[in-house]
Formats: structure tokens, sequence, C-alpha cells
């Protein structure tokens, strides 16, 4: 990979990085609010469910951001955590944090392998 395509996927990594912590500050969405409807109850709840799945799915992409920008600070990006095989550019241009090629992704989507065996988040991002 070349350092321009390097920078690239660097300041992609950032930015989305900057949105992802941004979005994460705001839980207004998860407060618990009381009121005399039951219907209204019910319908807050829901909601209140489906800001903690966003929530939840922001927190593990930011995760995986901070990962490839510790892979790159390391000199490991652009290589599949899995077979140690080059990602194709298609794909990093597609999900730039991806940890896997294609293949390896699609074993893991299988449950062939636990993911998360394979990182740890860094420390300081």
């Amino acid at each position: 990979m070349t350092k321009t395509e390097l920078n690239h996927y660097r300041n992609l990594l950032e930015a989305r990085k900057a949105d992802l912590a941004d979005g994460l500050r705001n839980r207004e969405g998860i407060a618990i609010e009381k009121t005399a409807d039951a219907l209204d109850e019910v319908q807050l709840a829901g909601e209140r469910e489906l800001a903690i799945r966003n929530l939840d799915r922001e927190s593990n992409l930011l995760r995986n951001v901070r990962v490839a920008l510790s892979r790159m600070a390391e000199g490991s990006y652009g290589s599949c955590m899995h077979c140690d095989e080059d990602i194709s550019p298609k794909r990093l241009a597609a999900v730039p944090w991806t940890r896997f090629c294609i293949r390896c992704q699609e074993a893991a989507d299988r449950h062939e392998f636990e993911p998360s065996e394979l990182f740890e988040e860094p420390v300081a991002a």
C-alpha cells in the first residue's frame, strides 16, 4: 500500500472516529421517561431500546475504527488478521476499518472462528 493510500484511509478513519465519538456523547435517547399513559410507556420503551442498540452498534464500530488506526501505527493495516493475506483495495474502500479479507469475514459470519479472539482494543486512541 502506498503512503498516499495509507494517508487517505487514515483521514477517512480519523473523520469517522470523530463522528462516532460525537454521536456516542448524545445519550438522550436512553433516558427513562415516565408517563401516565401505558401505551406511551410502551412506545418510549421501544424507542429507548432502539437508541440503546444504536449506541451499541456505534460503540462497536468506534472500537473497529480505533483498531484500524492502531494497526496503521504498527504497520499491519491492510492485512487480514486471520489469514495475513492482503485485504483487497475494493474492500478497504468500502469498509476501511475492516479487520478481515472478504473470505475470512464470511467465515467469521458463519461462526467458523471467533473474531474477538484476534484483537484487543488499543489502550490509547
